[in-house]
């Protein structure tokens, strides 16, 4: 198993460790509901080292992108986070992921840790129609960048104490390059995964250790705590957002998963799928991502079948959990098109026994 730079101190603090996408990750330290509630309260670190980054430059890389992502380039500016998926050219989804725009002629990709080998042949395969070269225009950066995520309502406040510049009011989905616990040229950026707030903080490897000390010194008055994959899993179902291999795949589609807002059918964007995934817009989809609460007691989890109170088949779980801010059974499911209103009474088989659920609107929890 690789380790991230950061292993050491996963260890010397307890944590649980797990095989991950190849990696020894922490899956929980004090406790996921601990853990949680910290993040959502307080002020909470993930180390997302494992994740990939793809640095894509040159004359090309715009219409590069343009062609491999489902969301439209031309809306990025310098200093501007997308959310976007890679279409499969089969109307399914390769890996969702993040880009970064550094310059007209300057890209970062961070893609998902279990689909960096996948993401990365399958860039490759669409580089030459661009002249995209590797090594050259297209470089594999994941082994040599360190990641912490800094999650929660006091995150920025206790980040603000170790850089000069202004990090408090920088918008969602933007990011910057600034000096940050004395390290130089560190990416800095606000997108989540949890929905608590806070901040992704990219550096290169050598610079892992002084930053990870300066992280916890900086957040200890804040009650800042390291956090999981669990605690991460529950926190980004809490508001709905896809994981990758649970509720999108190779299989679904980003209509199905309701990511229509990521595909841009724009008359300038020539992509892959982009006259399957139209059509599947205009005709409709048999099927579709949903949220659903349980209202009998029970945790739904991943490939639970859902059925009608006839009990015939409509669905299918993808994620589910305990909820540790609603004290409910909370779950992600394709559904038949029938059972896609709010408020739709469905059924969640657990051990034989159906238990009733309904369909709700996203995100399950709302500090508002």
């Amino acid at each position: 198993m690789k380790e991230t730079p950061f292993t050491a101190f996963h260890r010397d603090m307890g944590a649980r460790l797990v095989p991950f996408a190849g990696y020894d990750m922490p899956v929980e330290y004090s406790g996921i509901n601990d853990e949680h509630l910290t993040v959502r309260e307080k002020v909470g670190v993930f180390d997302v080292s494992h994740m990939g980054e793809f640095w894509v430059t040159g004359p090309s890389a715009f219409d590069f992108l343009q062609h491999i992502t489902s969301n439209d380039i031309a809306l990025l500016y310098d200093g501007k986070v997308q959310y976007t998926c890679f279409p499969n050219g089969r109307g399914g989804i390769v890996d969702d992921l993040l880009i970064y725009r550094f310059g007209a002629e300057k890209y970062l990709l961070a893609v998902n840790a279990a689909n960096i080998d996948k993401d990365w042949n399958w860039c490759l395969g669409h580089a030459s129609r661009f002249g995209i070269e590797p090594g050259k225009d297209i470089v594999n950066a994941s082994d040599n960048m360190a990641q912490l995520a800094v999650q929660g309502p006091l995150a920025l406040k206790a980040m603000q104490k170790l850089t000069p510049d202004a990090i408090e009011d920088m918008e969602y989905y933007t990011f910057r390059e600034i000096e940050f616990a004395g390290i130089k040229n560190v990416i800095f950026s606000i997108t989540g995964y949890t929905g608590a707030g806070g901040c992704e903080i990219y550096v290169n490897n050598g610079d892992a250790t002084s930053l990870w000390k300066a992280v916890f010194d900086a957040g200890a008055e804040f009650g800042i705590k390291p956090a999981g994959l669990g605690a991460r899993d529950t926190l980004r179902l809490e508001m709905g957002f896809c994981l990758y291999g649970n509720d999108i795949n190779d299989e679904t589609s980003p209509i199905e998963a309701g990511l229509g807002w990521i595909t841009k059918f724009t008359l300038q964007k020539d992509f892959i799928d982009k006259a399957m995934l139209l059509k599947q817009k205009d005709e409709g989809v048999e099927r579709r991502l949903k949220g659903f609460v349980m209202l009998d007691r029970g945790i739904p989890r991943q490939h639970y079948r859902v059925v009608n109170g006839n009990g015939e088949t409509i669905g299918e779980v993808t994620s589910g959990t305990m909820s540790p801010m609603l004290k409910q059974g909370i779950g992600l499911a394709y559904l038949s098109r029938d059972y896609w209103k709010t408020g739709s009474e469905i059924f969640i088989v657990i051990r034989d026994k159906k238990l009733k659920a309904k369909v709700v609107n996203l995100p399950f929890y709302s500090k508002q």
